[in-house]
């Protein structure tokens, strides 16, 4: 009998990958490369190269804006919102810090970094009062946070609200990757940030205290490292990436925690599809099922991110959230998508 039972566990997951049916919607066709997206009012807004942001209503697909934010050619990677508007800062100096109001589609510039190594990864809001946003660091390789405060109308660089900041540093060669707009997670008042490079590791705060913890990540190229992390809760989340230069290795791209960040378990190490630059744990799961998307592949797993199963070779994206449980959007190279899953 206890030899039956691994069989038929194995069996039964095998038989519910194979009656998995995925289908395709595209909603958006453009000359435009996305990196980030979020969800408001049924509808996917997005933020793109040459400085071009827009929506699409997901119930009427017709339904679509799109606006450019500047006369410049800029690359948004980034798009977080709160209550009443949304936020967008482009990569490469000057940064520009750009607030666009819900309803009207008005917008402003409300910070500008121009220090030359500007160069922001992405943009959170926390409970939709504050934002966060991390930066290729300075010289003196401090760990860079801008901190937006819409209700104050402070958008500035904070140091003195962490009790330990400017004593947390980078690495020589350590950065984050500006790829989905999801190297920042949070989970009530906790923050995640995972970092690449020379080094792969997480940047916590909690009680406005940063601890650096590191991971068993692949690491040591700067093409290499965490790209995308997710969180459940305060305990459980994921980390995915890999290499972009080696899209096809899959050694070390993929891990877990259950204690809120501080160790990391590598899960299916040269079991999964490669490279991914996005991860989102499916809402209400409490982290048991997953989705990741990479250039070449969208991958699933069932199991808290043991084991992956690719459920589809459509290539291009770059980004992805789930807009409920059987259907999630993605972003990238000239298009959004919506994939429905059903089982």
């Amino acid at each position: 009998m206890k030899k039956i039972l691994p069989f038929l566990f194995s069996f039964l997951s095998l038989i519910a990958f194979s009656q998995q049916i995925v289908s395709f919607e595209n909603v958006l066709n453009d000359k435009i490369n996305i990196r980030a997206i979020e969800l408001y009012d049924n509808k996917v807004w997005y933020s793109g190269t040459d400085s071009k942001f827009g929506y699409v209503d997901l119930k009427n697909t017709k339904n679509q804006k799109q606006i450019r934010l500047s006369e410049k050619k800029l690359q948004f990677r980034t798009l977080a919102q709160d209550k009443k508007s949304f936020y967008a800062i482009n990569i490469e100096s000057p940064a520009y810090f750009f607030k666009i109001d819900k309803e009207k589609l008005s917008y402003e510039i409300v910070f500008t970094d121009t220090v030359k190594t500007a160069f922001y990864d992405a943009l959170h809001f926390m409970d939709g009062k504050y934002g966060l946003s991390f930066s290729d660091p300075e010289e003196n390789l401090n760990l860079k946070i801008a901190v937006l405060l819409p209700e104050k109308k402070i958008y500035d660089f904070f140091h003195t609200g962490f009790t330990n900041h400017d004593r947390i540093k980078l690495n020589k060669g350590e950065a984050a990757f500006a790829a989905s707009n999801t190297n920042i997670s949070s989970y009530n008042k906790t923050v995640w940030i995972a970092t690449g490079g020379k080094a792969s590791r997480i940047f916590k705060m909690r009680d406005l205290s940063w601890e650096v913890f590191s991971t068993p990540f692949i690491q040591g190229e700067s093409s290499q490292g965490i790209y995308s992390i997710d969180f459940a809760d305060e305990k459980f989340g994921v980390a995915v990436g890999g290499d972009y230069t080696k899209q096809e290795a899959n050694i070390n791209n993929i891990a877990t925690t259950n204690d809120g960040g501080e160790t990391w378990q590598i899960q299916a190490s040269g079991k999964n599809a490669g490279y991914m630059t996005c991860v989102k744990i499916k809402p209400d799961s409490k982290g048991k099922e997953m989705v990741a998307v990479g250039d070449q592949h969208i991958s699933y797993s069932s199991d808290f991110g043991k084991t992956w199963k690719k459920i589809s070779d459509e290539k291009g994206f770059y980004v992805c959230k789930w807009v409920d449980k059987d259907s999630v959007v993605f972003a990238g190279k000239d298009k959004i998508s919506v994939m429905k899953l059903k089982f």
